[in-house]
């Protein structure tokens, strides 16, 4: 009789660098390759855990002396616009939805040229050429969509969403927009309408990468109603925002070995094998 073992990825941690979100502190991932037969089963299982995707890795913030970065859902179930957020449905009633396979074109490149170089000039990914773009957008083992946003008037490319489609939700990867249209609020728009696709396909979460306390970058997914951060080693609904402040204590972060030992991972054993 031949068994076969459950799935046992390695584990690995990247070298110390600045942090893109909070100043003066550095950053450290864990992560592990996403490859294999049973690739959407790891990625939904790690997902659950905190984990998100880029390609074909999956990766989690270990930073050896801050855990202010928490991975971010919204419950669909318990989400409810704000008047605000209405007001940001109705101003982009003009726009076209449609999910396509992950295939990067021309017009994806040069929408996301135009919003790094307008919003992240000086992030980590303004350097990206069309060879890595396309990457981003192609390379995935699991079931990803690229979901674009068009004007219904004029056919223009507005905004573009790669996104996941987990067991229990849609994993936002990476988004982009129209740089030069901000009454339109149109990086919530996407958010609001992602919640939308979830509802409609019976999903119970959006997951929307990290949230992190203090950072100006990251403060706007706090806004939604249904918010849940993974805290604690499980979903817990997010509160007051300021109690999460004490994450950045220097003993906040477990030892990587330890880490690793509390990561659940999915037995794919064949019962009939």
């Amino acid at each position: 009789m031949r068994h076969t073992l459950p799935l046992a990825p390695q584990f690995y941690v990247t070298a110390p660098q600045p942090c893109p979100y909070l100043e003066g502190r550095m950053e450290r991932k864990l992560f592990t390759a996403l490859q294999g037969d049973h690739a959407e089963t790891l990625n939904d299982s790690l997902s659950h855990q905190g984990f998100r995707r880029s390609q074909n890795v999956l990766y989690r913030p270990s930073c050896s002396d801050c855990a202010a970065c928490l991975s971010a859902r919204i419950d669909v179930s318990k989400f409810s616009p704000t008047k605000s957020q209405k007001r940001t449905i109705k101003r982009n009633a003009h726009l076209a939805r449609q999910a396509t396979s992950p295939w990067a074109t021309e017009e994806q490149f040069s929408l996301f040229r135009r919003y790094l170089d307008t919003r992240h000039a000086d992030g980590g990914m303004a350097d990206m050429d069309v060879f890595e773009f396309a990457a981003m957008i192609e390379e995935t083992p699991i079931r990803s969509r690229v979901i674009e946003y068009t004007d219904k008037d004029d056919d223009h490319l507005i905004g573009v969403a790669l996104t996941d489609v987990l067991s229990d939700g849609l994993s936002m990867v990476y988004s982009f927009f129209e740089p030069n249209l901000p009454r339109q609020s149109l990086g919530t728009y996407l958010i609001l309408d992602h919640i939308e696709i979830a509802r409609e396909a019976g999903l119970p979460y959006v997951y929307l990468g990290y949230w992190v306390p203090g950072s100006p970058k990251m403060g706007y997914k706090a806004r939604f109603a249904g918010l849940e951060v993974y805290f604690g080693g499980q979903w817990q609904a997010i509160g007051d925002p300021e109690r999460f402040d004490t994450a950045r204590h220097p003993l906040s972060t477990d030892p990587i070995a330890e880490q690793v030992a509390n990561i659940s991972l999915p037995d794919t054993r064949n019962p009939g094998s």
